[in-house]
């Protein structure tokens, strides 16, 4: 069986019986996770896990990268949440937010959490718009596909991720993260879905976004919290990274603080 790299942190002293599963999004790994969200997460009582889909971070499946599916990464999910012992929240960020919204369509979970999701009618509308109204981020983008992290200009990516908050020094801390994706979850994630089929309304989802986020705008989250019947929270002055954003913290406490009155109160 093929290696699938999960990063774990558990906390000191345990507060939560449900374990939190993180998946990320494209062009990087579960390390992404661990600069901020797993160890804050673990100090405050729970079991935190990040997932590397396969051909991402410490993940087999790096030479058949472009020709990899989302149900091949829906298929990564469901295996990590096997190897936990209760079933996870699952917390997926970006292209990670529809793998869990795929994941949900075959596996039930406590509750789950998206940031900055792709809706689950797709990207067709966000990445037109992101074409027009920003071009060279697009452009680098591809940069990061065809020649490699060494060749992108961070400052002309930078607004694909980062607001103008973020300082430098740590902005180039998530630099080595970053990786081509497969070129066939990105055409799949373009594909135009007007009637998608959605998680089972007995899960509770959060929808979190960002109000500068270039790659997901507040539109794009309000349509997939619209889709799942419910509202969307989002942050002002902060862009797509959430979980590395100036103000991560506040994205944190408001995922731990939902996490901890939903799951405590009583089934419907």
């Amino acid at each position: 069986m093929s290696v699938l790299d999960i990063i774990t942190r558990r906390p000191p002293v345990p507060a939560h019986p449900t374990p939190l599963l993180f998946v990320h999004g494209a062009y990087c790994g579960g390390a992404i996770w661990d600069l901020r969200f797993l160890p804050w997460f673990a100090e405050r009582g729970w079991e935190a896990h990040a997932v590397s889909l396969r051909g991402h971070g410490g993940s087999d499946g790096h030479d058949r990268l472009a020709w990899h599916s989302l149900a091949d990464y829906v298929e990564d999910v469901l295996r990590a949440m096997d190897g936990l012992d209760r079933p996870p929240v699952l917390i997926g960020h970006s292209m990670g937010g529809m793998v869990v919204q795929r994941a949900l369509l075959r596996r039930g979970a406590p509750a789950a959490v998206l940031m900055a999701s792709a809706p689950p009618q797709g990207l067709w509308q966000s990445t037109l718009g992101l074409a027009a109204r920003h071009p060279r981020v697009l452009a680098q983008m591809s940069v990061l596909m065809t020649l490699g992290v060494e060749h992108v200009d961070l400052e002309e990516i930078r607004p694909a991720l980062f607001s103008d908050r973020m300082d430098r020094a740590e902005m180039e801390r998530f630099v080595p993260l970053l990786q081509p994706e497969s070129r066939r979850v990105l055409m799949e994630m373009l594909a135009w879905t007007p009637f998608p089929t959605l998680p089972s309304p007995s899960i509770p989802i959060l929808v979190l976004g960002a109000e500068e986020d270039l790659l997901i705008p507040p539109e794009q989250v309000r349509m997939t919290a619209r889709a799942l019947d419910t509202a969307a929270t989002l942050f002002p002055g902060m862009a797509h990274a959430m979980m590395l954003e100036p103000g991560w913290e506040q994205v944190a406490a408001t995922i731990d603080g939902w996490l901890t009155a939903t799951l405590s109160a009583p089934a419907p």
